[in-house]
Parts: C-alpha cells; sequence; structure tokens
C-alpha cells in the first residue's frame, strides 16, 4: 500500500520543478523581447515555489528579477532598490550574468549621480549614490559621495547617517593617483596609470608620477561634530567633537565649534580657554576674528564682539561684513535707551532725562556713522545701509547727508 503514496509524491515534486522551469523560461523570454510586466507576472508565480528551487535556480531566479525590475534603466527608485537586494542575492552559478549586470547599473548609476549633482539636485543625487554603493559595497567612495551630497542639499540626518556608516567602515579614502605634466600647458594633470603612460610615451605628457591622496578620516570625524551641533544634539556632538580634537588638535573650526557648544551648555570658563587656543593657533587669521566676533555677539558679550570686530577692521579696512556687524551692534545700543524714553512722563525730572538720552542715542548714531559710511564705500549700491545711513542724519540732524543720501536712493531706486 505504501508503493503507490511514494510514486504520487514523486509526481507533485516533478510537477513543481516543472512548474519553476516553466516560470522562470517565461520570464527569462519576456525579459529579452523587453516586456518586462510579463516577467515581473512569471517571476511572482514562481516567487510561491522558491522553498522548493535548488540553489542553481534561486540564483536563476534572483537575477531574472533584479533583470526584470532593473528595466534596462527605466526603473523608479522603489524597483531598483529591490533590484539590488536580488542581484546581491545572485550565487556562483550566475556569477557573469550578475557581474554584466552589475557593470551596467553601476555605469548608469554614476552617469545619473554626477549629473544630478552637478545641476543641484543633491537630494536624488545622493540617493544614486547610495545605490551605487549597495550595487559595490566594496566601493565605499560612493558612500562618502553620498554623505557630501546630502550636506550639500542641507539633509544633515542622511548625511550623518552615512558619514557614521563610513566612520565604522573606517574609511579614509587614501587612494593612489596618477599624474604628469601637460607639456603644451606644463599644468599638472591626475588621470588613470594607463592613459597616463600612454600620453608620457606619445611625448605630450612628462614628469609623470604617483603619490596618495589625503586621507578624509578627519574630515568626516569633523562633519560628524559639527551635524550633531547643527541638530542641536549636544551630548553626542561632545563627545564627536572630543574625537575630531583628538584627530585633529590643532584645527581652529572644530576647536570654534567646540567653544560655542560650551558657551550653550554654561561652561564659560572651558569657553574661553579654547577661544585663547584658536587664538594662539592662529594669530593672524583674519577671518578667525571675524567668527570670533559672530561667537561673542551670539553670546551677547557685545564689548568683546566690538572688539574682534574692530580687530578685523584695523587688519582690513574693506572687510565688509566686520564694518556691517560693529554698525549694527552699536545701533543695537539704541533699543534700551527708546524703551525707557517712551516710559517717560511729562514731569521736569522726566523731561530731564528725556534729553539726556536723546544725546545718548545721538552719540549712539554718530559713533556708527564711521562704519556706515565705509560699508557704502566698499558697496555704494546697498540700498539698505544708504536708507539706514540716511536716517541717522535726519535724526541728528545732518541737512547736508541726508540730502545726498535721500537723492542717491532716488537715483538707485530709479535704475
Amino acid at each position: 500500500m505504501k508503493k503507490p503514496i511514494l510514486i504520487a509524491l514523486a509526481i507533485l515534486v516533478g510537477t513543481i520543478s516543472f512548474a519553476q522551469k516553466k516560470e522562470l523560461r517565461t520570464a527569462e523570454k519576456a525579459i529579452k523581447n523587453k516586456n518586462y510586466a510579463e516577467a515581473k507576472s512569471a517571476l511572482n508565480q514562481a516567487e510561491a515555489m522558491k522553498s522548493d528551487m535548488s540553489d542553481k535556480q534561486k540564483s536563476q531566479y534572483h537575477i531574472l528579477v533584479a533583470e526584470a525590475l532593473y528595466a534596462q534603466g527605466t526603473a523608479n527608485n522603489t524597483d531598483l532598490d529591490k533590484a539590488i537586494q536580488n542581484l546581491m542575492m545572485v550565487g556562483s552559478d550566475y556569477q557573469s550574468e550578475s557581474e554584466m549586470l552589475t557593470t551596467t547599473i553601476e555605469n548608469e548609476l554614476l552617469t545619473k549621480a554626477n549629473n544630478l549633482y552637478k545641476s543641484n539636485n543633491f537630494e536624488e543625487a545622493g540617493t544614486k549614490f547610495e545605490q551605487l554603493y549597495n550595487v559595490v559595497p566594496s566601493d565605499t567612495t560612493y558612500l562618502y559621495y553620498a554623505a557630501v551630497s546630502a550636506v550639500s542639499g542641507q539633509d544633515y540626518e542622511e548625511a550623518l547617517k552615512h558619514y557614521l556608516a563610513l566612520n565604522d567602515l573606517g574609511y579614509t579614502g587614501v587612494a593612489k593617483e596618477y599624474f604628469a605634466t601637460e607639456k603644451e600647458t606644463g599644468k599638472e594633470v591626475i588621470t588613470d596609470k594607463n592613459n597616463r603612460d600612454l600620453f608620457v610615451k606619445a611625448g605630450e605628457y612628462i614628469k609623470p608620477g604617483e603619490r596618495l591622496t589625503e586621507s578624509k578620516a578627519n574630515e568626516i570625524t569633523r562633519n560628524i561634530a559639527f551635524i550633531y551641533v547643527s541638530l542641536d544634539k549636544k551630548d553626542e556632538a561632545l563627545e564627536a567633537i572630543k574625537k575630531a580634537r583628538a584627530d585633529n588638535p590643532t584645527d581652529v573650526d572644530i576647536i570654534l565649534t567646540e567653544a560655542n557648544l560650551q558657551y550653550q551648555l554654561g561652561n564659560l570658563d572651558e569657553y574661553r580657554v579654547l577661544i585663547e587656543k584658536a587664538i594662539e593657533l592662529d594669530p593672524n587669521n583674519i577671518d578667525l576674528f571675524y567668527n570670533l566676533g559672530v561667537l561673542a555677539s551670539e553670546a551677547k558679550d557685545n564689548d568683546k564682539a566690538k572688539e574682534y570686530y574692530q580687530k578685523v577692521i584695523d587688519m582690513d579696512p574693506t572687510y565688509i561684513n566686520a564694518q556691517t556687524n560693529l554698525a549694527a551692534l552699536i545701533l543695537g545700543e539704541e533699543a534700551s535707551l527708546i524703551e525707557e524714553m517712551n516710559g517717560l512722563g511729562t514731569s521736569s525730572a522726566d523731561n530731564k532725562r528725556y534729553d539726556e538720552l536723546k544725546k545718548e542715542r545721538t552719540n549712539i548714531y554718530k559713533t556708527a556713522i564711521p562704519y556706515l559710511e565705509a560699508v557704502l564705500e566698499i558697496d555704494p549700491n546697498s540700498i539698505e545701509v544708504t536708507t539706514t545711513l540716511m536716517n541717522i542724519y535726519r535724526a541728528i540732524p545732518d541737512d547736508a547727508n541726508y540730502k545726498r543720501l535721500k537723492n542717491k536712493i532716488e537715483e538707485l531706486q530709479g535704475e
């Protein structure tokens, strides 16, 4: 009685095997005819029988799914992600087909990613670079470019995800590059070894050489710290900054970032130590003193901010942002005076106090004038600064300068 059961089981297994092969053949034929919808339908039916497939059939199934979803480069991002996942599951039985499709997808994605980045479509460029990394996980440079794209598009959460992954992978970006000097122009050219050697042999390039590129490890550590700061994740930021400083102890930007963070955390002594360290490391850096002015201003230390901005102006009188910011700080002092003036009554004491405050406000205006005039010398077409200065001359009053700037505004607005 057992023999018929065994025969029945054998027939069932044979039927399943035949059905598997039929659906895979149908999908393969449809893909050759570029009928990807039919291929997907056949593969959906084959998926239900996947557990009964041999390893070779599973590899065939995955390569066909990848080809059907990729659809010769017409896939949307969702289908392309699935295609890549299936491509990674293809075994050695279909290695050549897998390598061929991998190369095709890599070339197509690289072209798209570069074009998207050049056209400032950073979000989509980042997606393509991430897909490139998924296609070729051994090339971590693609993941680095996905991070760079995310930063350029100000998607800091996405950038952080990529940078942390790169950090965990120990990515440095160090690679050997080949260079030579173009004989006609005298300019250095970086290219691959074969092309360089061909041009050297042809006599068009001279002085060939090779070298290692700089490591990007420090940049990645620093960017992780900066992104945590921008995302207001103070604890993570402080930890990342400590690591960044350990890797880059003389990087002034990192020191300033930590100084700003320490101030936000209320650690004023640490803040001052870091500021002094930054100045010690780069005492002639005009941008450093400007940034220190910005930091001091954000910290509401206006006297220190003025000192730093004045230092910048002394170093370079044409540094327009320092002139503008210093004028703004000075003019900002009138707010408390105006508030007190508006709150005064009509008594003789109040009238006397009003006159005192009015004189103080006039002095504030007069102190700001040289900086605003300096801005106009650098940027004579600034309507905003011209208007501010005109209103100051009207308030002082200084009729001659008021009329001069009023006429200038009319000219600028008439252009």
